[in-house]
């Protein structure tokens, strides 16, 4: 066996020995960034996770030879093209992407390069003093001009679309604007927990939007729990209220006295004797009159009395009731 063979072997092994004692494994792209910052951000990962940055075909066959150990790692070799690196931790693949993404910094473009994102300059002034610098922006297609004894961009313009490369003398007048267009930094590609991968599109989450729909739906939950009377740790103390609540109603409905409805019960017996009293003022006492006139105007006399006044024998069956009749009446009725 070559040395070279050898060292590969040894190198596989390595790596194999990392996936196999790691409970998160990562696929990250590290083209374009320079050796330094690399290190720089393995530093950074330190006591979090480990970075190895290998050849494509090694990572390959580490993750094929563990494939049968760890189900569904084989998800991650379609992952690995470009310059990678493998990652591995214990993270949660979510805060590991988050932690990833906040490594990446804004970085000059060389000329050449594809364009992440629309790049737009907006007109206004610049920190130029009038000179050659004019026609350099104006070959690279940017309306500038002198006015006030200053350089000017006369009007906004997209200088270069997303997704298109960007021109070298482009890059160069951006860079003297001090307008960085890219991104370094490590891009996650996929990760893999417990069988499953997760991917870019699924770990690149709004945190305030989920959050958001989170609450949303622990909300609807307990309101709807609470609603069928499903029984929980958490809707048990509310179930219970809205049960005594309920029974309260029942009970003052159907006149039921007891220590939580007398208060109420007898309430609503004032308001109903003062309604009556309110019919016939002559007969009554001084006390009763005065109570009277420092309540509310009285409702009027309940709809079973006006029934009753409905089914009055006629005249000729029986005599009116005299004042005298109507105060002994009150008299037995308010004691």
């Amino acid at each position: 066996m070559t040395q070279a063979a050898k060292w590969k072997k040894a190198y596989v092994e390595d790596l194999s020995s990392l996936i196999k004692e790691s409970e998160v494994i990562g696929i990250v792209r590290v083209n374009g960034i320079p050796g330094p910052q690399i290190q720089k951000m393995r530093r950074n990962l330190k006591g979090k996770a480990q970075l190895i940055v290998a050849k494509n075909n090694l990572i390959e066959r580490a993750l094929k030879d563990l494939s049968e150990e760890k189900k569904g790692l084989e998800g991650l070799v379609g992952e690995v093209n470009g310059q990678c690196a493998i990652i591995a931790t214990d993270m949660n693949p979510f805060k590991l992407y988050k932690s990833l993404e906040a490594t990446k910094t804004a970085a000059p473009a060389k000329g050449g390069e594809i364009a992440p994102d629309e790049i737009e300059l907006k007109a206004g002034d610049t920190p130029f003093k009038p000179g050659p610098i004019v026609g350099d922006f104006q070959k690279a297609g940017i309306p500038a001009a002198i006015e006030g004894g200053k350089v000017v961009i006369k009007k906004t313009k997209v200088l270069v679309k997303e997704g298109e490369p960007i021109p070298v003398d482009v890059a160069s007048m951006l860079t003297k604007l001090e307008i960085f267009p890219l991104t370094v930094g490590m891009d996650m590609g996929a990760v893999y927990e417990n069988g499953t991968i997760f991917r870019k599109d699924v770990l690149n989450i709004d945190e305030e939007a989920f959050m958001g729909n989170l609450n949303y739906v622990i909300s609807s939950s307990f309101n709807l729990a609470t609603f069928i009377s499903y029984t929980t740790p958490l809707t048990i103390r509310p179930l219970i209220s809205k049960a005594q609540m309920a029974a309260f109603s029942v009970a003052l409905n159907a006149g039921v006295a007891n220590k939580d409805t007398i208060e109420m019960l007898l309430a609503i017996a004032t308001g109903k004797m003062m309604a009556v009293a309110s019919q016939v003022p002559d007969a009554l006492d001084d006390d009763l009159r005065s109570r009277l006139s420092a309540a509310p105007v009285a409702a009027p006399v309940a709809a079973e009395s006006a029934a009753e006044d409905d089914k009055k024998p006629d005249d000729d069956e029986e005599e009116e009731a005299t004042e005298e009749d109507a105060a002994a009446g009150l008299g037995a009725l308010f004691g």
